[in-house]
């Protein structure tokens, strides 16, 4: 699987993104050409050049607008349904046409809810220009042209001060940035400038399924996308893309140490836990302060799952805190196999090893009701399903 992490050394801006993507190895003459389905060729050209920040050679991404009386009078008062129009018109493929269009969707929401009109009302002034939506679409088109299977990024900074818009000064992180970062891991730093901008907000946080450290991958190539402004530290975005073997992926793990709750509490906060989507959940004896025999009580979990899972451990235990950590399994392709046994139907849980073998695990509720169902030992239901199912292979 091909992997895209965008490691947000200074934030993130549409430009950016795509100057990374160049960077990393899209041709710009193919992006404009595929840029030209948006049949907007009299309103904007597309031009890339390297330049320097802080040492650090970049690609830095410009999107010149041609008609400019054009835009001036029209992108302060287009809306979403001038946008979704323009997209409908447009020769861009299906797939493309509707992530953008979801896209848009979302940044009209997110304008509507804060300034407490419908997204169909809503102008979305800087946001609905011309460039904001090459950035978009241009950003779906280069991972598309890399062959990019799965986005991740880091968290993202933010900075401080104010821009100008439409309304006046916005203060930052802007308002639309900070709605649209929602569930995404972010921190401030000591900059005053715009260091995440909307657009690198509606394109990160709806493309990345992840939001961490480097995910394991053998490494493929490096690119630099340059923001606008130079600042006391690299104003660059940098896109890492590798291959990913197959099986591993990203996991998080919660722990909590337990002194005070009793083992009837424990179980019933184990059945809530996989009920909301837990991996795994598991319980470790340890030795806590004031020599007290105590639980860690352990989660695995994905990403998405994580805010919820750490809710029911600080609702329904005595606990004060949860720790947090990044994890890294290696997990095995499984399929589900049935098999006809003396004692009935029994499913077989299988995975496939690195070599091409299969290994075996008969399911337990099913051996366990056929026991029951006919008076005979566990193992001996166990035995005849393995029996069974190394006969079929």
């Amino acid at each position: 699987m091909k992997i895209a992490y965008f490691d947000c050394i200074a934030g993130a801006s549409g430009d950016m993104i795509l100057g990374a993507l160049i960077d990393t190895g899209l041709s710009v003459e193919t992006l404009r050409q595929r840029l030209a389905a948006l049949q907007l060729d009299d309103e904007f050209a597309l031009q890339a050049r390297k330049v320097v920040k802080n040492g650090f050679q970049a690609t830095k991404v410009d999107v010149i607008l041609t008609g400019q009386q054009a835009e001036a009078a029209a992108h302060h008062g287009r809306r979403l349904a001038d946008i979704q129009a323009l997209l409908r018109r447009s020769a861009l493929t299906d797939s493309l046409r509707e992530r953008a269009d979801a896209m848009f969707q979302r940044l009209a929401e997110v304008e509507a809810e804060i300034h407490h009109l419908s997204p169909q009302e809503v102008h979305l002034h800087e946001a609905g220009g011309i460039d904001t939506i090459v950035d978009i679409v241009g950003a779906l088109i280069g991972l598309e042209v890399l062959g990019i299977q799965q986005v991740q990024a880091s968290p993202l900074p933010l900075g401080r001060g104010f821009v100008s818009g439409a309304h006046g000064p916005i203060p930052l992180p802007a308002p639309a940035t900070l709605a649209l970062l929602k569930n995404v891991p972010i921190y401030g730093r000591d900059l005053d400038a715009e260091l995440v901008t909307p657009t690198g907000a509606l394109l990160l946080s709806s493309l990345s399924q992840a939001f961490g450290p480097v995910p394991p991958m053998k490494l493929q190539a490096v690119g630099y996308g340059a923001g606008q402004r130079d600042l006391p530290v690299p104003n660059l975005l940098r896109l890492i893309i590798g291959e990913q073997e197959d099986g591993m992926e990203q996991l998080l793990l919660l722990e909590t140490n337990l002194d005070d709750v009793s083992a009837e509490i424990l179980g019933y906060v184990m059945e809530k836990l996989f009920a909301a989507g837990a991996l795994d959940v598991f319980f470790t004896p340890i030795q806590m302060k004031k020599n007290r025999p105590a639980i860690m009580l352990s989660v695995l979990a994905r990403w998405q799952e994580g805010d919820q899972l750490e809710e029911i451990l600080l609702r329904e235990t005595s606990t004060l805190g949860v720790r947090r950590q990044i994890v890294e399994r290696r997990a095995l392709e499984r399929f589900h196999q049935t098999v006809e046994t003396p004692y009935g139907a029994i499913r077989i849980k299988s995975a496939r090893l690195p070599d091409g073998s299969i290994k075996h695990a008969p399911e337990y509720e099913d051996c366990k009701r056929a026991a029951e169902q006919h008076g005979v030992p566990l193992r001996r239901v166990y035995d005849a399903a393995r029996q069974r199912i190394e006969e079929q292979v």
